[in-house]
């Protein structure tokens, strides 16, 4: 289908998140493209570092426990960025500004971590870009949502997703390719074939600046001077707060999955040798990658026809699953195969994960508070995380990884329970 920008105009809002203006004649329109075009950019800039981010800490002699924290605390500071912005869009009327300075910051990041000789620089490089993520997610989603029609979310978010993961697959495995051909050089120190991956990754960080300024057009909304942080909270809908809780439980099991590339690593290094072994894992980071990109967008066309809460229950419970194997992987003799379907595994439920809580959100508020319910969603799920994967890390280190990631199964397991009741009611 070739992108569109016409438009039919549609008669009043609802309370599902549908715009009181013009809305477009197909799903698959030019802001749509380009929203799904420039998380592709985004994905390939900060996915490379991720991809190769635990043999970088290796090299540098820092402990796992370290880098849960690190990943925890960057998840914290994006998701009370997201509800600022969400707050401050849905305040003044526009959004696009914001997302666009949240894309420039994210190759700024990436060149502090590129210089970083030690865990301070690390942890500023990594608060600067996931800053950025915080500022322009939920943004970019109300942006998306006000392009559709309701009864299109799920196609548009599976889009988009998948998209967004493409840059994560590309990203990585191009990433992994020059590690790889740099092993082969001679530097002074070891962390100099990382550091050249890391500046190689500002170029599609600034191709994602410049795709969103020129390609998304931001519907925008009335302005709402009078909204006031705290009551707008208050007056969001108890249903959505309710759903909210769950999506915290879940998340609270909800792990970093930067940390499966070190379990991975950890897994085969006795085998394999640490370098190899994180090659290794780094693909099969890619092939989880590759395997949401694959579902995202059937995830969203089975929302549209079943149900995006229905579909949602079934990524939670492939969640859960995925910390079970997780914590199967220390315990078993766990060669390449068993690891892949845990990387797979991983990658379905997150597809289902990031195309439908978006989806879900919108069914249940008002236009006017969209920026400030997804600004929400995007606090309760990173601070739920910067919990989840400092704990796992601290408990790998403290007690071990099969504990740590057993308790990460069960937490999301009952997160998907509450999810199922909520459902029911």
């Amino acid at each position: 289908m070739e992108p569109s920008d016409d438009r039919t105009v549609a008669p009043g809002s609802d309370r599902t998140g549908s715009v009181p203006h013009a809305r477009p004649a197909r799903w698959l329109n030019r802001t749509v493209g380009g929203a799904g075009l420039t998380s592709a950019l985004g994905d390939f800039c900060y996915e490379t570092t991720t991809v190769i981010l635990p043999g970088f800490f290796a090299v540098l002699g820092l402990p796992a426990a370290l880098l849960g924290i690190i990943e925890g605390i960057a998840d914290a500071a994006a998701s009370f960025t997201k509800m600022a912005a969400g707050y401050i869009a849905d305040k003044l009327g526009h959004r696009k500004l914001l997302v666009v300075t949240g894309y420039a910051l994210t190759p700024l990041g990436q060149a502090l971590i590129a210089l970083a000789a030690g865990w301070p620089l690390l942890l500023m490089g990594r608060l600067v870009s996931w800053f950025g993520k915080g500022l322009r997610g939920p943004l970019r989603d109300a942006i998306v949502v006000q392009a559709v029609s309701p009864q299109t979310r799920g196609r548009a978010f599976g889009f988009h997703r998948a998209m967004d993961t493409v840059g994560a697959v590309v990203g990585p495995l191009l990433g992994v390719a020059l590690l790889a051909w740099a092993r082969n050089k001679q530097w002074a120190d070891p962390s100099d074939p990382f550091r050249m991956v890391f500046w190689l990754t500002l170029i599609p960080g600034v191709l994602a600046v410049l795709s969103f300024m020129t390609l998304v057009a931001d519907p925008g909304h009335t302005p709402n001077p009078a909204l006031k942080f705290w009551a707008g909270l208050r007056g969001l809908p108890s249903r959505f707060k309710l759903y909210l809780g769950a999506v915290a439980l879940f998340g609270i099991g909800d792990f970093s999955h930067t940390l499966l590339i070190l379990a991975g690593t950890q897994v085969l290094a006795p085998s394999s040798g640490v370098t190899r072994a994180a090659q290794i894992a780094g693909l099969l980071y890619v092939l989880r990658n590759v395997l949401q990109v694959a579902a995202s967008y059937p995830a969203g066309t089975l929302a549209d026809r079943f149900g995006a809460g229905r579909v949602l229950v079934t990524g939670y419970m492939l969640g859960a699953l995925t910390g079970i194997l997780a914590a199967a992987a220390f315990r078993l003799p766990a060669g390449v195969p068993f690891l892949a379907v845990l990387f797979v595994v991983a990658g379905l439920y997150m597809a289902v994960q990031e195309a439908l809580e978006a989806v879900v959100t919108a069914e249940m508020v008002t236009p006017e508070t969209l920026g400030m319910s997804y600004g929400a969603l995007g606090t309760v799920n990173g601070t739920a995380k910067f919990v989840s994967s400092s704990l796992v890390g601290v408990l790998w280190t403290a007690v071990s990884p099969t504990f740590a990631f057993g308790l990460a199964a069960a937490l999301m397991a009952a997160g998907t329970v509450v999810l199922m009741r909520l459902r029911a009611k």
